[in-house]
């Protein structure tokens, strides 16, 4: 039995969940709402403020999604009651970002600063000008997002610069060794 599937979902007073045909789930809670649909072999069963999947039989299908379809939808109680938050760093000369309005413009080393809007549900909030955070509420779209920023100017490998996420380590090359004699 999977360990992670086992753990019941605790559902806040605050946190209105829904369970529809089709294993369809829906999560309203201070921040928004959030639905999802699940595999309709898993069933929920909820009893006192708690959410519990369960899987009707060991097959391969059903085990490799029950600790899945368990941490989604605790995600989904948990972004709707928390939010999740994304930070990002922007390390080199001259590198900063900027908010205009709800868009992200970034000064990255282009010869032109690149515009970014966010997508519904998202928002960018920064701490100086070279941090940069993605808020929302849907832990895959944030993490997504986050990961959009950071391809405009990945960090690279001989003097780091770049952005990148929050305590990321990039691995560090020596650069030229020189000229022998």
């Amino acid at each position: 039995m999977s360990r992670i599937g086992r753990r019941p979902i605790v559902i806040p007073d605050n946190v209105e969940l829904d369970l529809g045909d089709g294993n369809a789930v829906r999560v309203r809670g201070p921040k928004g709402e959030l639905r999802a649909s699940f595999s309709p072999n898993l069933q929920f069963v909820r009893e006192n403020g708690h959410l519990t999947v369960e899987r009707p039989n060991n097959e391969r299908d059903n085990r490799s999604l029950h600790g899945l379809t368990r941490t989604l939808i605790s995600n989904m109680v948990i972004g709707v009651t928390a939010g999740y938050r994304r930070e990002l760093e922007i390390l080199g000369v001259g590198y900063r970002a900027a908010l205009d309005g709800t868009s992200l413009v970034l000064s990255v080393g282009y010869s032109h600063p690149v515009r970014l809007d966010p997508p519904t549900g998202i928002n960018y909030a920064l701490d100086g000008p070279t941090k940069v955070a993605v808020i929302g509420i849907d832990k895959q779209q944030v993490g997504e997002e986050a990961a959009r920023i950071r391809r405009v100017r990945s960090p690279e490998p001989y003097k780091g610069k770049g952005i990148r996420f929050a305590g990321e380590q990039v691995r560090r090359k020596a650069g030229k060794a020189g000229k022998a004699k």
